[in-house]
């Protein structure tokens, strides 16, 4: 770098400044992304407005956008249409859909709370789901994004549910969640944020209302979500409940039990004795088999 007012980089200190290598640098500038630099002699002169521009794009790529989308964003940029509603739909967007914060967690401390003893196999799959996210040089750190999700897991551990299940579980519910996030977003999308985006990119106003309908709109989904689920978990808690007590023995009310007999089997029985006297055919029958049974069961006996 120069000891010039305006600073200047060789490609190479461009590299180490922005974190970009300098094959990246440069397929940048074959694709438009990043302004040609000076030729100064035989040397190409960078300035702050390409280390800016790479930090632009490298926040972008993070937060989810392709080169493509990049490209059309920047040129517009580039065309005086500001971009700062646009920017700020991105920041809304991509900024925090929960009020939890997240925690950190010794190994020691972790072990603690599933059991006493380490498992490196359930660390590897919670770290694998991001439950957990391991802390670069520090093997015995671990960053928890919901530390809410973290103390679920280890109630139900402590209520005697195997981390086997617990994970399973998790990878199913995610599936499910994942399903109703998407839908929530189509939904909205057309009936709400379309308007906004009718434009490629959105011009700067559009962008900047889109960002407040996103603020608005941010707590529904949960809101929604958690409004169905405790519908949902007081319906079939009490059927379960229900089911469960019934089976331990719970007793059944007296009288006679209906039976659905197969529409086939009635007709015959009505074709050979009439349909007036189905019901008793039945019942008959299944006396005789009844007294079968009890004969061939206190013969059997007999034998022995």
């Amino acid at each position: 770098m120069s000891d010039q007012a305006v600073a200047e980089y060789r490609i190479e200190d461009l590299a180490h400044h922005s974190g970009a290598t300098v094959r990246t640098i440069r397929a940048y500038q074959d694709r438009g992304l990043l302004p040609k630099p000076e030729r100064r002699g035989r040397s190409n002169v960078y300035r702050d407005t390409h280390l800016a521009r790479l930090r632009q794009i490298a926040d972008l790529l993070d937060r989810g956008y392709t080169l493509a989308s990049i490209k059309e964003l920047l040129e517009a940029w580039d065309a005086g249409r500001g971009l700062g509603g646009v920017l700020g739909l991105v920041a809304e967007v991509h900024g925090p859909w929960t009020d939890e914060e997240a925690a950190r967690i010794s190994r020691d401390e972790l072990n603690d709370r599933f059991g006493g003893k380490p498992d490196d196999e359930a660390v590897g799959e919670a770290c694998e789901l991001g439950v957990l996210e391991r802390i670069p040089g520090r093997p015995d750190q671990y960053l928890v994004p919901s530390p809410q999700e973290l103390a679920v897991a280890a109630e139900l551990y402590a209520a005697g549910v195997p981390l086997p299940a617990i994970t399973g579980h998790l990878r199913e519910l995610r599936g499910q969640v994942e399903h109703i996030a998407s839908r929530f977003l189509e939904f909205t999308t057309e009936h709400v944020f379309a308007r906004y985006l009718g434009a490629v990119p959105p011009t700067d106003s559009d962008a900047a209302e889109a960002a407040t309908m996103v603020r608005r709109l941010r707590p529904l989904a949960q809101q929604t979500v958690d409004a169905e689920l405790a519908r949902a978990m007081r319906l079939f808690a009490t059927r379960h409940l229900q089911r469960h007590l019934g089976a331990v023995g719970t007793p059944q009310p007296p009288g006679p039990a209906t039976v659905a007999l197969p529409a086939e089997t009635v007709r015959a029985v009505q074709e050979l004795v009439g349909a007036e006297h189905v019901a008793e055919f039945v019942r008959a029958a299944t006396e005789r088999e009844l007294r079968a049974r009890t004969m061939n069961d206190l013969a059997s006996r007999g034998g022995r």
